[in-house]
Protein backbone atom coordinates (compact mmCIF):
# COMPACT_ATOMS: atom_id res chain seq x y z
CA UNK A 1 0.00 0.00 0.00
CA UNK A 2 1.73 3.65 -0.88
CA UNK A 3 1.73 5.71 0.97
CA UNK A 4 -1.00 9.08 1.36
CA UNK A 5 0.18 12.01 -1.25
CA UNK A 6 1.68 14.90 0.83
CA UNK A 7 -0.65 17.70 1.92
CA UNK A 8 -1.38 20.17 -0.84
CA UNK A 9 0.58 23.76 -0.21
CA UNK A 10 -0.86 26.28 1.69
CA UNK A 11 -2.62 28.66 -0.90
CA UNK A 12 -1.16 32.25 -0.20
CA UNK A 13 -1.46 35.58 -2.48
CA UNK A 14 1.49 37.72 -3.27
CA UNK A 15 2.41 40.96 -1.14
CA UNK A 16 0.70 44.36 -2.53
CA UNK A 17 3.21 45.93 -5.11
CA UNK A 18 4.15 49.24 -3.16
CA UNK A 19 3.03 48.51 0.17
CA UNK A 20 4.93 50.79 2.81
CA UNK A 21 6.82 48.76 5.93
CA UNK A 22 4.88 46.67 7.07
CA UNK A 23 2.50 46.77 4.94
CA UNK A 24 1.63 42.93 3.51
CA UNK A 25 5.42 42.39 4.21
CA UNK A 26 6.11 39.01 2.41
CA UNK A 27 2.98 36.18 1.78
CA UNK A 28 -0.31 36.49 3.71
CA UNK A 29 -2.09 33.31 4.24
CA UNK A 30 -5.53 32.72 3.21
CA UNK A 31 -8.22 31.23 5.43
CA UNK A 32 -10.68 33.18 7.87
CA UNK A 33 -8.78 36.08 9.18
CA UNK A 34 -8.79 37.82 12.26
CA UNK A 35 -11.01 40.08 11.51
CA UNK A 36 -13.81 38.08 10.10
CA UNK A 37 -13.32 36.12 13.25
CA UNK A 38 -14.65 39.46 14.58
CA UNK A 39 -17.10 40.30 12.60
CA UNK A 40 -18.86 36.61 13.25
CA UNK A 41 -19.68 37.34 16.53
CA UNK A 42 -22.02 39.81 15.15
CA UNK A 43 -21.94 43.90 14.78
CA UNK A 44 -22.17 45.13 17.76
CA UNK A 45 -19.80 42.79 19.99
CA UNK A 46 -17.34 43.27 16.96
CA UNK A 47 -17.39 47.27 17.35
CA UNK A 48 -17.19 47.30 20.76
CA UNK A 49 -14.14 44.75 20.98
CA UNK A 50 -12.34 46.99 18.06
CA UNK A 51 -12.97 50.14 20.57
CA UNK A 52 -9.84 51.24 22.71
CA UNK A 53 -7.35 52.54 21.42
CA UNK A 54 -8.78 55.94 21.14
CA UNK A 55 -9.75 55.62 24.76
CA UNK A 56 -6.57 55.11 25.85
CA UNK A 57 -5.11 57.89 23.75
CA UNK A 58 -8.29 60.76 24.80
CA UNK A 59 -7.55 59.62 28.77
CA UNK A 60 -4.24 62.36 27.68
CA UNK A 61 -6.90 65.06 26.93
CA UNK A 62 -8.40 65.45 30.18
CA UNK A 63 -5.27 65.43 32.23
CA UNK A 64 -4.32 67.46 35.09
CA UNK A 65 -3.35 70.22 32.74
CA UNK A 66 -6.38 70.90 31.30
CA UNK A 67 -7.76 71.49 34.69
CA UNK A 68 -5.31 74.04 35.25
CA UNK A 69 -5.45 75.67 31.90
CA UNK A 70 -9.52 75.37 31.50
CA UNK A 71 -10.12 76.36 35.08
CA UNK A 72 -8.12 79.39 34.73
CA UNK A 73 -9.54 79.96 31.56
CA UNK A 74 -12.96 80.38 32.49
CA UNK A 75 -12.48 82.16 36.02
CA UNK A 76 -10.54 84.89 34.04
CA UNK A 77 -12.25 84.92 30.65
CA UNK A 78 -15.41 83.50 31.13
CA UNK A 79 -16.84 81.50 28.19
CA UNK A 80 -14.47 83.51 26.09
CA UNK A 81 -12.28 80.69 24.89
CA UNK A 82 -14.88 78.07 24.31
CA UNK A 83 -14.09 77.84 20.83
CA UNK A 84 -10.16 77.15 21.62
CA UNK A 85 -11.22 74.24 23.32
CA UNK A 86 -13.83 73.04 20.73
CA UNK A 87 -10.93 73.95 17.74
CA UNK A 88 -8.37 71.89 19.95
CA UNK A 89 -10.92 68.60 19.62
CA UNK A 90 -11.49 68.90 16.75
CA UNK A 91 -7.79 69.02 15.86
CA UNK A 92 -7.06 66.24 17.85
CA UNK A 93 -9.60 64.03 15.95
CA UNK A 94 -8.02 64.73 12.76
CA UNK A 95 -4.41 64.29 14.16
CA UNK A 96 -5.21 61.03 16.40
CA UNK A 97 -6.47 59.22 13.53
CA UNK A 98 -3.61 59.81 10.74
CA UNK A 99 -1.57 58.66 13.74
CA UNK A 100 -3.74 55.42 14.43
CA UNK A 101 -3.99 54.94 10.79
CA UNK A 102 -0.35 54.92 10.38
CA UNK A 103 -0.11 52.09 12.87
CA UNK A 104 -2.75 50.10 11.30
CA UNK A 105 -1.33 50.57 7.89
CA UNK A 106 2.31 49.80 8.25
CA UNK A 107 1.79 47.98 11.47
CA UNK A 108 5.22 50.41 12.65
CA UNK A 109 4.91 53.28 15.25
CA UNK A 110 5.43 56.55 14.29
CA UNK A 111 9.03 56.72 16.08
CA UNK A 112 9.80 53.59 14.58
CA UNK A 113 9.06 55.07 11.14
CA UNK A 114 10.82 58.01 11.53
CA UNK A 115 14.26 55.90 12.94
CA UNK A 116 13.71 53.74 9.40
CA UNK A 117 12.77 56.50 7.15
CA UNK A 118 14.88 59.97 8.75
CA UNK A 119 18.80 60.89 9.19
CA UNK A 120 20.33 59.81 12.12
CA UNK A 121 20.69 62.82 13.26
CA UNK A 122 17.22 64.02 13.21
CA UNK A 123 16.19 60.98 14.52
CA UNK A 124 18.12 61.45 17.82
CA UNK A 125 16.84 65.27 17.85
CA UNK A 126 13.25 64.34 17.85
CA UNK A 127 13.83 61.72 20.55
CA UNK A 128 15.63 64.50 22.72
CA UNK A 129 12.39 66.64 22.63
CA UNK A 130 10.11 63.75 23.17
CA UNK A 131 11.94 63.08 26.14
CA UNK A 132 11.74 66.66 27.65
CA UNK A 133 7.69 66.75 26.31
CA UNK A 134 7.18 63.40 28.31
CA UNK A 135 8.47 65.14 31.53
CA UNK A 136 6.93 68.04 31.15
CA UNK A 137 3.53 65.81 30.58
CA UNK A 138 4.65 64.03 33.82
CA UNK A 139 4.69 67.53 35.98
CA UNK A 140 1.46 67.63 34.84
CA UNK A 141 0.21 64.26 35.57
CA UNK A 142 1.83 63.54 39.06
CA UNK A 143 1.30 66.90 40.30
CA UNK A 144 -2.41 66.82 39.43
CA UNK A 145 -2.90 63.05 41.17
CA UNK A 146 -0.88 64.26 44.17
CA UNK A 147 -3.24 67.31 44.63
CA UNK A 148 -6.19 65.14 43.94
CA UNK A 149 -4.69 62.88 47.02
CA UNK A 150 -3.97 65.69 48.81
CA UNK A 151 -7.90 67.57 48.39
CA UNK A 152 -9.47 64.10 49.08
CA UNK A 153 -7.43 62.40 52.01
CA UNK A 154 -5.43 65.33 53.19
CA UNK A 155 -2.14 63.34 52.04
CA UNK A 156 0.77 65.63 51.97
CA UNK A 157 2.07 66.72 47.97
CA UNK A 158 5.44 65.36 48.22
CA UNK A 159 4.50 61.51 49.51
CA UNK A 160 0.91 62.04 47.34
CA UNK A 161 3.48 62.17 43.99
CA UNK A 162 5.67 59.07 45.32
CA UNK A 163 2.05 57.61 45.76
CA UNK A 164 0.40 58.29 42.37
CA UNK A 165 4.15 56.43 40.82
CA UNK A 166 3.08 53.48 42.46
CA UNK A 167 -0.36 53.73 41.12
CA UNK A 168 0.50 54.70 37.82
CA UNK A 169 2.88 51.79 38.03
CA UNK A 170 0.07 49.32 38.78
CA UNK A 171 -2.30 50.77 36.08
CA UNK A 172 0.49 49.60 33.77
CA UNK A 173 1.55 46.17 35.00
CA UNK A 174 -2.07 45.40 33.40
CA UNK A 175 -0.72 45.50 30.32
CA UNK A 176 1.34 42.00 31.18
CA UNK A 177 -2.47 40.57 30.91
CA UNK A 178 -3.38 41.45 27.47
CA UNK A 179 -3.78 44.96 26.14
CA UNK A 180 -7.83 44.92 26.92
CA UNK A 181 -7.46 44.76 30.68
CA UNK A 182 -5.27 48.12 30.77
CA UNK A 183 -7.87 49.53 28.14
CA UNK A 184 -11.10 48.66 30.22
CA UNK A 185 -8.72 50.28 33.46
CA UNK A 186 -8.56 53.59 31.39
CA UNK A 187 -12.14 53.68 29.70
CA UNK A 188 -13.47 53.25 33.50
CA UNK A 189 -11.10 56.60 34.93
CA UNK A 190 -12.32 58.43 31.93
CA UNK A 191 -16.08 57.34 33.24
CA UNK A 192 -15.58 58.61 36.30
CA UNK A 193 -13.69 61.94 34.72
CA UNK A 194 -16.76 62.22 32.65
CA UNK A 195 -19.07 61.72 35.68
CA UNK A 196 -17.84 64.18 37.68
CA UNK A 197 -18.30 66.88 35.38
CA UNK A 198 -21.89 65.58 34.60
CA UNK A 199 -22.04 66.20 38.32
CA UNK A 200 -20.59 69.75 38.28
CA UNK A 201 -22.44 70.52 34.74
CA UNK A 202 -25.99 69.83 36.15
CA UNK A 203 -25.58 71.11 39.68
CA UNK A 204 -24.21 74.20 38.57
CA UNK A 205 -25.97 74.99 35.32
CA UNK A 206 -23.70 76.86 33.11
CA UNK A 207 -25.60 79.14 30.95
CA UNK A 208 -26.26 78.20 27.53
CA UNK A 209 -26.30 81.25 25.33
CA UNK A 210 -23.43 82.50 26.94
CA UNK A 211 -21.52 79.02 26.39
CA UNK A 212 -23.19 79.65 22.37
CA UNK A 213 -21.32 83.06 22.11
CA UNK A 214 -17.93 81.62 23.24
CA UNK A 215 -17.73 79.57 20.26
CA UNK A 216 -17.35 82.44 18.16
CA UNK A 217 -13.48 83.18 17.96
CA UNK A 218 -11.67 86.27 19.65
CA UNK A 219 -9.05 87.04 22.17
CA UNK A 220 -8.75 89.44 24.91
CA UNK A 221 -4.89 90.27 25.00
CA UNK A 222 -1.72 88.81 25.42
CA UNK A 223 -2.77 86.35 28.92
CA UNK A 224 -5.53 85.07 27.10
CA UNK A 225 -3.45 84.06 24.34
CA UNK A 226 -0.83 82.20 26.82
CA UNK A 227 -3.90 80.50 28.30
CA UNK A 228 -5.03 79.47 24.34
CA UNK A 229 -1.72 78.44 23.97
CA UNK A 230 -1.72 76.29 27.00
CA UNK A 231 -4.96 74.77 26.04
CA UNK A 232 -3.98 73.57 22.59
CA UNK A 233 -1.08 72.09 24.48
CA UNK A 234 -2.91 70.74 27.10
CA UNK A 235 -5.47 68.85 24.29
CA UNK A 236 -3.57 68.15 21.21
CA UNK A 237 -0.96 66.03 23.07
CA UNK A 238 2.70 65.86 21.38
CA UNK A 239 3.06 62.31 23.45
CA UNK A 240 0.33 60.47 22.60
CA UNK A 241 0.68 61.36 18.65
CA UNK A 242 3.23 58.75 19.00
CA UNK A 243 1.21 56.60 21.44
CA UNK A 244 -1.61 55.91 19.04
CA UNK A 245 0.65 54.49 16.51
CA UNK A 246 1.82 51.82 18.33
CA UNK A 247 -1.72 51.48 20.27
CA UNK A 248 -2.96 50.30 16.52
CA UNK A 249 -0.01 48.45 15.49
CA UNK A 250 -0.78 44.98 15.04
CA UNK A 251 -3.65 44.95 17.45
CA UNK A 252 -5.81 43.56 14.63
CA UNK A 253 -3.95 41.95 11.98
CA UNK A 254 -4.75 42.40 8.63
CA UNK A 255 -4.38 40.99 5.61
CA UNK A 256 -4.96 42.51 2.65
CA UNK A 257 -6.14 46.55 1.95
CA UNK A 258 -9.95 45.45 1.74
CA UNK A 259 -9.40 44.30 5.68
CA UNK A 260 -7.47 47.51 6.12
CA UNK A 261 -10.13 49.43 4.81
CA UNK A 262 -12.78 47.98 7.66
CA UNK A 263 -10.50 48.21 10.71
CA UNK A 264 -9.97 51.90 9.94
CA UNK A 265 -13.63 52.66 9.33
CA UNK A 266 -13.75 51.08 12.98
CA UNK A 267 -10.92 53.38 14.55
CA UNK A 268 -12.64 56.50 12.89
CA UNK A 269 -15.70 55.40 15.08
CA UNK A 270 -13.03 55.04 18.39
CA UNK A 271 -11.55 58.49 17.59
CA UNK A 272 -14.86 60.03 17.32
CA UNK A 273 -16.44 58.98 20.49
CA UNK A 274 -13.53 58.86 22.51
CA UNK A 275 -12.33 62.59 21.85
CA UNK A 276 -16.11 63.44 21.16
CA UNK A 277 -16.34 62.87 25.48
CA UNK A 278 -12.56 64.36 26.42
CA UNK A 279 -14.22 67.19 24.42
CA UNK A 280 -17.38 67.46 26.17
CA UNK A 281 -15.49 66.83 29.39
CA UNK A 282 -13.30 70.28 28.62
CA UNK A 283 -15.82 72.19 27.29
CA UNK A 284 -17.73 71.27 30.92
CA UNK A 285 -14.61 72.10 32.66
CA UNK A 286 -14.16 75.37 31.14
CA UNK A 287 -18.15 76.17 31.20
CA UNK A 288 -18.43 75.31 35.10
CA UNK A 289 -15.49 77.68 35.70
CA UNK A 290 -16.97 80.44 33.90
CA UNK A 291 -20.13 80.04 35.55
CA UNK A 292 -19.10 79.77 38.65
CA UNK A 293 -16.04 82.12 39.25
CA UNK A 294 -15.93 84.57 36.48
CA UNK A 295 -19.46 85.37 36.98
CA UNK A 296 -19.24 84.75 40.59
CA UNK A 297 -16.23 87.93 41.00
CA UNK A 298 -13.62 85.27 41.58
CA UNK A 299 -12.12 86.12 38.51
CA UNK A 300 -8.32 86.05 39.76
CA UNK A 301 -8.89 82.50 40.69
CA UNK A 302 -5.04 80.78 40.52
CA UNK A 303 -4.96 77.30 42.01
CA UNK A 304 -6.95 74.23 41.78
CA UNK A 305 -6.67 73.71 45.39
CA UNK A 306 -8.73 77.31 45.35
CA UNK A 307 -11.75 76.13 42.75
CA UNK A 308 -11.80 72.80 45.38
CA UNK A 309 -12.33 74.99 47.82
CA UNK A 310 -15.08 77.80 46.53
CA UNK A 311 -16.33 74.49 44.62
CA UNK A 312 -17.22 73.30 48.53
CA UNK A 313 -18.05 76.64 49.89
CA UNK A 314 -20.37 78.17 46.73
CA UNK A 315 -21.81 74.64 45.79
CA UNK A 316 -21.49 71.82 48.20
CA UNK A 317 -18.94 69.72 49.70
CA UNK A 318 -20.65 66.65 46.91
CA UNK A 319 -19.46 69.12 44.49
CA UNK A 320 -15.85 69.24 46.10
CA UNK A 321 -15.60 65.82 46.37
CA UNK A 322 -16.72 64.96 42.70
CA UNK A 323 -14.18 67.45 41.63
CA UNK A 324 -11.15 66.15 43.64
CA UNK A 325 -11.97 62.42 42.45
CA UNK A 326 -12.03 63.51 39.20
CA UNK A 327 -8.56 65.07 39.17
CA UNK A 328 -7.25 62.17 41.06
CA UNK A 329 -8.56 59.72 38.12
CA UNK A 330 -7.16 62.68 35.41
CA UNK A 331 -3.77 62.59 37.24
CA UNK A 332 -3.52 58.37 37.78
CA UNK A 333 -4.59 57.41 34.56
CA UNK A 334 -2.64 60.09 32.79
CA UNK A 335 0.17 59.44 34.49
CA UNK A 336 0.09 55.38 33.03
CA UNK A 337 -0.55 56.35 29.86
CA UNK A 338 2.26 59.02 29.70
CA UNK A 339 4.67 56.17 31.32
CA UNK A 340 3.54 54.00 28.01
CA UNK A 341 4.37 56.38 25.34
CA UNK A 342 7.80 56.92 26.40
CA UNK A 343 8.30 53.91 26.51
CA UNK A 344 6.79 54.05 22.94
CA UNK A 345 9.09 56.55 21.70
CA UNK A 346 12.41 55.29 23.13
CA UNK A 347 12.07 51.73 21.41
CA UNK A 348 11.06 53.42 18.34
CA UNK A 349 13.41 56.31 17.93
CA UNK A 350 16.53 54.92 19.61
CA UNK A 351 15.86 51.37 19.79
CA UNK A 352 16.55 51.34 23.32
CA UNK A 353 14.53 49.81 26.30
CA UNK A 354 14.43 49.64 29.62
CA UNK A 355 12.60 48.63 32.27
CA UNK A 356 9.08 50.58 32.85
CA UNK A 357 9.75 50.46 36.44
CA UNK A 358 13.40 52.78 35.56
CA UNK A 359 11.56 54.77 33.24
CA UNK A 360 8.80 55.54 35.34
CA UNK A 361 11.28 56.65 38.45
CA UNK A 362 13.54 59.15 35.70
CA UNK A 363 10.39 60.73 34.08
CA UNK A 364 8.56 61.43 37.95
CA UNK A 365 11.75 63.27 38.94
CA UNK A 366 11.35 66.88 37.86
CA UNK A 367 7.80 66.57 38.79
CA UNK A 368 9.18 65.06 42.67
CA UNK A 369 11.17 68.40 41.94
CA UNK A 370 8.55 70.75 41.82
CA UNK A 371 6.62 69.60 44.61
CA UNK A 372 9.56 69.14 47.23
CA UNK A 373 10.43 72.46 46.26
CA UNK A 374 6.67 74.22 46.68
CA UNK A 375 5.98 75.56 43.50
CA UNK A 376 2.97 76.71 42.95
CA UNK A 377 1.05 73.69 41.51
CA UNK A 378 -1.48 75.17 39.29
CA UNK A 379 1.58 77.76 37.72
CA UNK A 380 3.34 74.78 37.18
CA UNK A 381 0.63 72.76 35.40
CA UNK A 382 -0.14 75.71 32.98
CA UNK A 383 3.19 76.03 32.40
CA UNK A 384 4.21 72.85 31.12
CA UNK A 385 1.34 72.41 28.86
CA UNK A 386 2.50 75.48 27.30
CA UNK A 387 5.84 73.74 26.80
CA UNK A 388 3.54 70.68 24.97
CA UNK A 389 2.41 72.92 22.55
CA UNK A 390 5.80 73.87 21.45
CA UNK A 391 6.68 69.92 21.13
CA UNK A 392 3.39 69.38 19.04
CA UNK A 393 4.90 70.35 15.71
CA UNK A 394 7.71 68.19 16.00
CA UNK A 395 5.04 65.12 16.41
CA UNK A 396 2.52 66.39 13.70
CA UNK A 397 4.92 67.23 11.06
CA UNK A 398 6.72 63.68 10.71
CA UNK A 399 3.38 62.43 11.17
CA UNK A 400 2.23 64.54 8.19
CA UNK A 401 4.78 63.47 5.52
CA UNK A 402 4.90 59.98 6.31
CA UNK A 403 0.80 59.12 5.95
CA UNK A 404 1.55 61.72 2.70
CA UNK A 405 3.92 59.07 0.86
CA UNK A 406 2.57 56.23 -0.96
CA UNK A 407 5.66 54.77 -0.41
CA UNK A 408 4.86 54.47 3.24
CA UNK A 409 1.29 54.23 3.09
CA UNK A 410 0.48 52.37 -0.42
CA UNK A 411 -3.18 52.40 -1.22
CA UNK A 412 -4.18 54.09 1.89
CA UNK A 413 -2.16 57.44 1.66
CA UNK A 414 -3.47 60.19 2.65
CA UNK A 415 -5.74 62.38 0.29
CA UNK A 416 -5.07 65.73 -0.74
CA UNK A 417 -7.81 67.35 1.34
CA UNK A 418 -6.50 65.10 4.36
CA UNK A 419 -3.09 66.58 4.00
CA UNK A 420 -3.92 70.21 3.72
CA UNK A 421 -5.82 70.07 6.75
CA UNK A 422 -3.01 68.45 8.41
CA UNK A 423 -0.25 70.64 7.28
CA UNK A 424 -2.97 73.81 8.19
CA UNK A 425 -2.99 72.68 11.14
CA UNK A 426 0.59 72.57 11.74
CA UNK A 427 1.36 75.66 10.59
CA UNK A 428 -1.61 77.24 13.38
CA UNK A 429 -0.01 75.78 15.72
CA UNK A 430 3.47 76.78 14.70
CA UNK A 431 2.11 80.46 14.26
CA UNK A 432 0.95 80.64 17.48
CA UNK A 433 4.21 79.14 19.17
CA UNK A 434 6.28 82.26 18.03
CA UNK A 435 3.61 84.91 18.24
CA UNK A 436 3.38 83.89 21.96
CA UNK A 437 7.11 84.09 21.62
CA UNK A 438 6.97 87.11 20.51
CA UNK A 439 4.12 88.86 23.08
CA UNK A 440 5.93 87.06 26.23
CA UNK A 441 9.68 88.78 24.90
CA UNK A 442 8.15 92.09 23.63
Amino acid sequence: MSPPPPPPPLVTEPALEGAGAGVAAGEVALGPSHLEALLARGRVKATLAMLGPAFVAAIAYVDPGNFATNLQGGAQFGYLLLWVVLAANLMAMLIQYLSAKLGIVTDRNLPELCRERFPRLLTWGLWVQAEIVAMSTDIAEFIGAALGLNLLFGVPLLPAGLITGVIAFAILELQTHGYRRFELAIVALLGIIFLGFLYEVLRIGPSTHEALSGLVPGLEGKESLYLAVGIIGATVMPHVIYLHSALTNGRTPCRDDRERSRVLRFERLDVMIALGIAGLINMAMLAVAAKLFHDGGLASLDSIQQAHAEFGHLVGGAAAVAFAVALLASGASSSSVGTYSGQVVMSGFINLRISVLVRRAVTMVPAIVVLALAVSPTDALVLSQVVLAFGIPFALIPLVVLTSRRDVMGAHVNRRVTTTAAWGLAGVIVALNVFLIWQQLF
